[in-house]
């Protein structure tokens, strides 16, 4: 450990005069203060995380637009870089203006993104929807 005087930390290896850590195999919890409550413990905990919440990636009309395609699907999403990988799970919100007619493939709809869409002469295509054709 030390090695030598000349290292600048010799004799006791930078690990001071006796005490807990200066003990060879002395090994303490992470966040260890010495006895002084940790920090982890003196900050309030505050809310809820819930594990099985589902989270989208959100893309708004006016980035949609930009890209001047009339066919959005998840792939082409993923060839501009509006998504890291195929499998996120897309919200299309109304955030911009849609001027063209535009068929967006997504997981999920706001409804005055859909309006827009619509409005513009578009389609909007829930994913993992059956459709049922009428009988």
């Amino acid at each position: 450990m030390g090695r030598g005087m000349g290292s600048g930390m010799g004799k006791t290896s930078s690990r001071g005069h006796k005490g807990q850590r200066s003990r060879s195999g002395s090994r303490m919890m992470r966040g260890f203060e010495g006895g002084q409550m940790p920090l982890h413990r003196r900050l309030p905990k505050r809310g809820f995380t819930n594990i099985f919440r589902t989270e989208y990636t959100v893309l708004n009309l006016d980035r949609i637009a930009e890209l001047g395609e009339p066919e959005l699907t998840v792939e082409k999403l993923v060839q501009h870089g509006l998504l890291k990988k195929r499998s996120e799970l897309i919200k299309v919100l109304a955030t911009g203006e849609l001027t063209a007619a535009i068929t967006v493939y997504a997981h999920k709809f706001s409804k005055a993104a859909q309006e827009k869409i619509e409005k513009a002469g578009g389609k909007a295509v829930l994913i993992g929807e059956i459709e049922v054709s009428p009988a």
